[in-house]
């Protein structure tokens, strides 16, 4: 399984939502272990990145650091000419 690109200030919505409502959190640090931190009540929690990539459901906003990726194809075959 391919390691997820997180960077930081990346905004993700997680799959539950933490106790105070809010399920959006905004990626602080990066490492074996990330620090996110609440949308909602500014709560910060440092979470192991694999444990962490399994509850991301979506990416809210990306980081300053995000470039997409050129060689990624949005469905094709890859083969040149069709």
């Amino acid at each position: 399984m391919a390691i997820l690109k997180l960077y930081e200030g990346d905004v993700v919505r997680t799959r539950k939502a933490h106790p105070c409502g809010s399920d959006t959190w905004e990626v602080v640090r990066l490492g074996a272990d990330v620090r996110i931190t609440c949308t909602g009540c500014g709560r910060s929690v440092l979470v192991p990145r694999v444990k962490l990539e399994r509850r991301i459901r979506q990416f809210v906003r990306r980081g300053p650091g995000y470039r997409p990726d050129p060689t990624a194809d949005a469905g094709g075959s890859g083969a040149p000419g069709g």
